[in-house]
């Protein structure tokens, strides 16, 4: 499928270059009015052609690659590559990962070692002068 057809199809202007976010919007509209659940019996089957193509257009310039042509938009190149850290803090050190994590393990082990052993105390004494008869219950 041609790229004209393909944004004509999903109800775009003949010259226009939607943005991605757009034509998702436009191809989720679509889909909605031409899902062939929603039509009679009588009617599935064209209803079910319509929404092949438009599912076929919207792959069109979802994918950006028609017939080995590349689909630019003002010049830039509508597919992007995220690899989720950019280029200039790859390389980077970031320091020494204990100067951070000590005072956290430090927190955590002076939690447990202190507060632990008062609230185990309180604990077992809430439990001997409250017997629980829920067997499902501690």
């Amino acid at each position: 499928m041609e790229v004209e057809e393909a944004k004509i199809l999903l109800g775009f202007p003949r010259g226009s270059r939607p943005d991605p976010c757009q034509v998702k919007a436009a191809y989720r509209k679509k889909v909605w009015e031409s899902h062939p659940d929603l039509f009679p019996d009588d009617q599935k089957i064209l209803a079910e052609s319509k929404f092949k193509s438009i599912s076929e257009a919207y792959s069109c310039l979802e994918s950006g690659d028609v017939r080995g042509q590349r689909y630019y938009r003002a010049g830039v190149y509508s597919r992007v590559v995220k690899t989720g850290v950019p280029r200039a803090y790859a390389s980077a050190k970031r320091g020494n990962p204990w100067l951070i994590g000590a005072p956290f393990l430090l927190i955590v082990l002076g939690t447990i070692g202190l507060g632990g052993v008062k609230a185990n105390r309180a604990y077992n004494l809430q439990k001997q002068t409250f017997p629980s008869h829920n067997p499902f219950l501690p």
